[in-house]
């Protein structure tokens, strides 16, 4: 489970609000803005490193880093309250990165999914039905991270697209193979390895859900995209609703008592020892996503509670990644019948 596939609450973690804060709205921060404009931007005074230069940080964005940290060292000296700027705790920069920890974390979280993805090709059959699911659902979250560490490096209107389509690509593709996988949409034609159904691989309640999936996707970017201005309300309503979907489905497979046939060639009572996992999961995400729910001003202007965050959902991505091969390879897949 992580930001991108099994946060109940991931949505909070995407919404890095753009709109002013109580520090950039500040007088004090405005007027130190046009002093240094006017005195070092203006008369081309400043010269910016490689690496500010590489990461797109123009002369102007270097006054409100620097102006931000000014105030900033002002108001901890005088054990006064640190404020946000442009809906972000001020950051200690590193080689024009803006969030270091978090992009740091990002690639950590990357690195998992990745890994999860080796896994499953080594033990989930090719023959499984689920496997390529599995797999391009690896590859959106490996996307999404790297987006996300793009993103934090530099928070700019195109990288903040970016993190949230890709984000939210994510989400929406692990409610689509839940639901393939629960309610048995995967493709079974003909007499396989691994499973012995002769149910038709056209499945028409599956297209019918691909097709759903895809206009509600490509409606929700067109939206977001079309808007004069970002609706962060919408977007945040719409991944929760997504990710909330994907959650409560899994939370019922893991249930002691059954909703549904967890596997086709099996009474409905059967329970694999490994099902609880999937519960245990959510509950843990949901844990590491209430960090965002207790916000506080980074830690040395390095760590903050969205970037812990971020630490938090790697491991669980691999204990997600275990119990997904857990599933693929009960033996009750191959005794499954149309």
């Amino acid at each position: 489970m992580t930001r991108i596939a099994f946060a109940i609450l991931a949505v909070f973690a995407l919404v890095h609000f753009s709109i002013a804060s109580s520090g950039d709205r500040a007088f004090e921060f405005n007027q130190c803005i046009t002093r240094c404009n006017l005195q070092k931007c203006l008369d081309g005074q400043v010269e910016l490193s490689p690496a500010l230069r590489l990461t797109q940080w123009t002369c102007l964005d270097d006054c409100k880093y620097k102006c931000m940290h000014e105030i900033t060292d002002k108001a901890v000296e005088l054990g006064e309250r640190v404020h946000q700027y442009y809906g972000k705790w001020p950051f200690w920069r590193f080689a024009g990165m803006q969030e270091p920890a978090s992009v740091l974390f990002s690639l950590f979280n990357l690195w998992a999914h990745a890994k999860g993805a080796a896994k499953l090709r080594r033990r989930v059959s090719v023959f499984h039905p689920m496997r390529h699911y599995y797999l391009v659902w690896s590859w959106l979250s490996i996307n999404a991270w790297v987006w996300s560490s793009v993103f934090h490096t530099r928070d700019l209107p195109l990288t903040e697209k970016l993190d949230y389509f890709s984000a939210a690509l994510a989400i929406i593709y692990a409610l689509y193979f839940t639901l393939i996988r629960l309610f048995r949409l995967y493709p079974t034609s003909g007499r396989t390895r691994l499973t012995l159904s002769t149910r038709s691989s056209d499945s028409i309640a599956r297209r019918i859900l691909s097709i759903v999936i895809t206009l509600i996707y490509l409606g929700h970017v067109s939206y977001l995209s079309l808007l004069p201005r970002f609706d962060y309300t919408y977007n945040m309503a719409f991944n929760l609703t997504i990710g909330m979907s994907h959650n409560i489905l899994w939370l019922l497979y893991s249930l002691p008592f059954a909703i549904f046939r967890r596997f086709s060639s099996q009474p409905r009572s059967y329970r694999p020892g490994f099902v609880y996992k999937a519960g245990v999961f959510v509950l843990l995400t949901t844990c590491a996503t209430a960090l965002e729910l207790f916000d506080f001003p980074a830690w040395r202007r390095i760590i903050d509670a969205h970037s812990l965050w971020h630490l938090a959902t790697a491991p669980i991505a691999l204990c997600w990644y275990d119990f997904l091969a857990e599933d693929s390879l009960d033996p009750s897949w191959r005794d499954q019948k149309s």
